[in-house]
């Protein structure tokens, strides 16, 4: 052998071990990822409230029968194929071989007794029942095969189940919301296992070695909780955090021109909305302009609620308050989501006719509101409430501002406790089906309606549009039935919508994100960028 023989043989050698140690090895910095996030994480039972920040950790911990890609389309989960056997019949095959996090099997076992726990969850502000409540019986075949029954079709059992979590029967049979809030008994199969939640503060988690998918490239995830938008940024400007949710939207000018940072956006699912109190009653937060309570509830006149609509400039709203990362709405879900209705646009802003139509309604010189709202929850909450509160003061009804953390708010929003308050939603189905069965339905907690329908707005023709469009299974009858409850509850104004935010992510340059329609902030989507 040569000498240049020996010395190739050499450097062919180091370039093999070299290699290997690069796949091996993988820069040791990467493999911790700290988020700041911007809302409370209420609870880490993933069926106690059907919020979203606990949705969002949930996704890490623990799977569901139906995955949603980042464009809101369902793809495999737990379940790799589902199919009709029959109109009432849904077939369900699940993945073998996935392993909770203690190391024992996931089975059919496990789905039906995670459907079931829904049900039986007491005081939940926000309960799933909306898409389990279709499901009249339950047949495992084998344990990897599972049957739905429904007493009527019902051809949104995949999107249904694309919410619900599967947790393990073994370890949450008679645990407590507590237990999981512990840890004692949040055993997922998902991606991360839980390792610490405190409340307000973060939440700690180490990578599954075991799941039966990908496996996600960070080892260790801090959820850092950081409501305040300011400090969120000064986090990720000192290095404190790689990446955040919600920066100000006045900020991002300067996070985009500093080349250590990536800015990342998309259109949001999630409607910004605010809901009327439609009870008959004297409504707590209204009063006339000597701040003596109306005996009559005016927002129960749709004159009134109309004189709202017109008094709030929307395009406003989104380009100023929102510095252009809104799209004003008029409607429920965005033209990219199923049973979007097309050319269903917002009020166009028109003060003189909002005092026309309060002085038609018997309110010529207004009266006195205060608005609720939450803080730090969605992008601006807090500045939208107020800008609103500002409009209609112009019109003549005079109001105040009181907002809280998502936590607080949503207790006794749920309580209707409010007259008139801001919240928003998140068609996690996909299509307009999920705000029109939670939020306009009228609640009924036997059906699993109006779960989340805080105002107590109810109209016997939406209520038939909807559980007439959740029966079709044909999906043009389903869209056109969709599409008309959505007219008839936008036309009566059920809740009045404000607009579509943008969901953005700025991240440190040598981290990025996929974005998604759902808002999700998801550790097993951010990836190391090398360079």
């Amino acid at each position: 052998m040569t000498l240049a023989t020996v010395r190739r043989t050499i450097r062919t050698l180091f370039a093999i071990l070299t290699a290997a140690f690069a796949v091996a090895a993988p820069p040791a910095a990467a493999q911790e990822l700290k988020i700041a996030v911007a809302a409370d994480i209420t609870s880490m039972d993933p069926h106690f409230f059907n919020l979203f920040p606990n949705n969002n950790m949930a996704e890490h911990i623990f799977d569901k029968l139906v995955q949603m890609d980042p464009d809101s389309k369902m793809i495999p989960g737990l379940a790799t194929s589902w199919k009709t056997i029959d109109p009432t019949t849904w077939e369900f095959k699940l993945r073998k071989g996935v392993k909770f996090h203690d190391g024992s099997e996931l089975t059919a076992e496990d789905v039906v007794f995670s459907i079931d726990r829904v049900a039986n969850i007491l005081n939940s502000p926000g309960p799933f029942t909306a898409y389990t409540k279709a499901i009249t019986g339950k047949e495992i075949v084998d344990p990897y095969t599972i049957r739905f029954k429904t007493a009527v079709p019902h051809p949104l059992m995949p999107n249904d189940l694309s919410t619900i979590y599967i947790v393990s029967k073994k370890i949450a049979t008679g645990a407590s919301t507590e237990d999981f809030n512990t840890g004692k008994a949040t055993i997922g199969s998902g991606r991360y296992k839980f390792v610490k939640y405190s409340s307000g503060d973060r939440v700690d988690l180490v990578r599954n070695d075991g799941y039966w998918g990908d496996k996600p490239y960070w080892d260790k995830v801090q959820f850092k909780i950081i409501k305040n938008e300011s400090a969120r940024v000064a986090a990720l400007l000192s290095g404190d955090v790689d990446a955040i949710e919600q920066p100000p939207t006045a900020d991002l000018p300067r996070i985009k021109a500093d080349p250590k940072f990536t800015v990342t956006s998309k259109i949001s699912h999630r409607v910004i909305y605010f809901n009327f109190d439609h009870l008959a009653r004297v409504s707590p937060f209204i009063t006339d302009k000597a701040g003596k309570p109306l005996e009559k509830n005016p927002l129960l006149d749709i004159r009134v609620r109309r004189a709202i609509s017109k008094a709030i400039n929307r395009l406003a709203i989104a380009d100023r308050v929102m510095e252009g990362q809104a799209v004003p709405s008029g409607q429920l879900v965005s033209e990219r989501l199923f049973g979007n209705v097309p050319g269903l646009k917002a009020d166009v802003y028109d003060p003189v006719a909002a005092k026309k139509l309060l002085a038609e309604a018997g309110y010529p010189d207004g009266f006195n509101i205060t608005i609720h709202g939450p803080s730090g929850r969605y992008v601006n909450d807090e500045k939208i409430v107020q800008a609103v509160a500002q409009m209609l003061t112009r019109v003549g009804i005079n109001s105040k501002v009181e907002t809280a953390p998502m936590g607080p708010y949503s207790g006794r929003a749920s309580k209707q406790e409010f007259s008139f308050h801001m919240v928003g939603w998140g068609a996690s189905t996909g299509e307009a089906s999920s705000p029109l069965r939670s939020l306009l339905a009228t609640f009924n907690r036997d059906k699993g309606l109006g779960a989340v329908n805080w105002g107590r707005y109810s109209n016997v023709k939406v209520d038939y549009l909807i559980e007439q469009a959740l029966q079709q299974v044909d999906d043009e009858n389903r869209r056109t039935m969709l599409q008309n409850a959505t007219k008839l509850a936008m036309e009566d104004l059920g809740i009045m919508p404000i607009h579509f935010q943008f969901t953005i992510w700025a991240t440190t340059r040598n981290v990025a994100y996929t974005p998604r329609t759902d808002e999700y902030t998801l550790a097993f989507q951010f990836r190391p960028i090398k360079g």
